[in-house]
């Protein structure tokens, strides 16, 4: 038994010692939150949050020779969402920077809009400047806040934003403040009569049923997507309901260049949908009660 376990051993360290051989790091350190590595594999250079021998989460990958197109498949499906807008967002907030993916595009997009990013981890912003081409400018900028915080500054002085997108993770999941119903109902304080909340989730988790509800209760029936070649499950919800994600002649031009970077609008089509497919029953997620922890943890 003793030899058996000692050559899985071996087997499970080659394993590991050829998963980082692949992957050449180019920066790694130990910031107050997390543990940031820049490794690059093939020509696409990613963040990641964790050590490389333990499965660390990718927060932001991008194509080194053609910086413009989309890596990850959530990001396509929240550019998408852009098309479903009445006009072209005059204030944009993401709250998750990551290496900068979101806003560089958005400000090609959208060079008139003001877009602020909000990013609790000052080491992040300095590792997506330093290694993904991060460029802040006038119009768009980035803070070096918590999340939930900087919306409440924003909602006292008055702002507000047409678009939301959230997509803050720590390496496990969203952080447990800003999943609850009284941060959504800040949010929703910020935003224009008509904006669009976009949030980056989880499509299968033990919380999935109570951030769904927790969602539904605050912003009313939301339409959403699972991707299909990751985890990730985007919400889309609209204060004004307008809209209902069908093709809009207006937005063509809009469409040909996210087309362009990477977005396949007929596998939009295909995964956009208002079903409801969780328990409404699931308690909702308040300050309160947000076991997030304990609720993500496999049996």
């Amino acid at each position: 038994m003793l030899r058996v376990k000692l050559l899985l051993a071996c087997i499970s360290l080659i394993l590991t010692i050829n998963l980082d051989a692949r992957n050449r790091v180019l920066h790694s350190e130990k910031s107050m939150y997390r543990n940031i590595i820049v490794s690059q594999y093939r020509g696409e250079r990613c963040m990641l949050f964790g050590r490389m021998s333990r499965n660390p989460t990718r927060q932001s990958c991008f194509n080194v020779s053609a910086p413009e197109q989309l890596v990850f498949s959530y990001t396509k499906l929240v550019l998408a969402g852009f098309t479903q807008i009445n006009q072209p967002p005059a204030r944009i907030l993401i709250i998750g920077l990551g290496g900068g993916t979101l806003p560089m595009t958005l400000e090609t997009l959208y060079p008139e809009a003001l877009i602020d990013s909000v990013e609790i981890d000052p080491a992040v912003i300095q590792v997506a400047k330093d290694w993904f081409n991060y460029m802040p400018s006038e119009k768009q900028k980035v803070h070096a806040q918590d999340g939930r915080v900087f919306v409440k500054r924003q909602g006292l002085r008055g702002i507000k934003y047409d678009v939301i997108i959230l997509d803050a993770f720590n390496g496990d999941y969203i952080p447990e403040h800003m999943m609850t119903e009284e941060y959504f109902q800040e949010l929703k304080n910020v935003m224009t009569d008509d904006a669009l909340l976009m949030a980056n989730t989880f499509s299968s988790n033990r919380l999935y049923d109570h951030e769904s509800v927790t969602y539904n209760r605050v912003f009313g029936k939301y339409y959403h997507a699972h991707s299909d070649r990751s985890g990730n499950r985007i919400i889309y919800a609209n204060l004004s309901k307008a809209n209902a994600f069908e093709d809009n002649p207006k937005v063509q031009q809009l469409k040909q260049s996210l087309e362009d970077i990477g977005v396949n609008f007929r596998t939009f089509n295909r995964l956009i949908s208002q079903e409801i497919d969780w328990d409404e029953s699931a308690k909702p997620l308040t300050d309160q009660y947000s076991p997030a922890n304990l609720l993500n943890q496999s049996n």
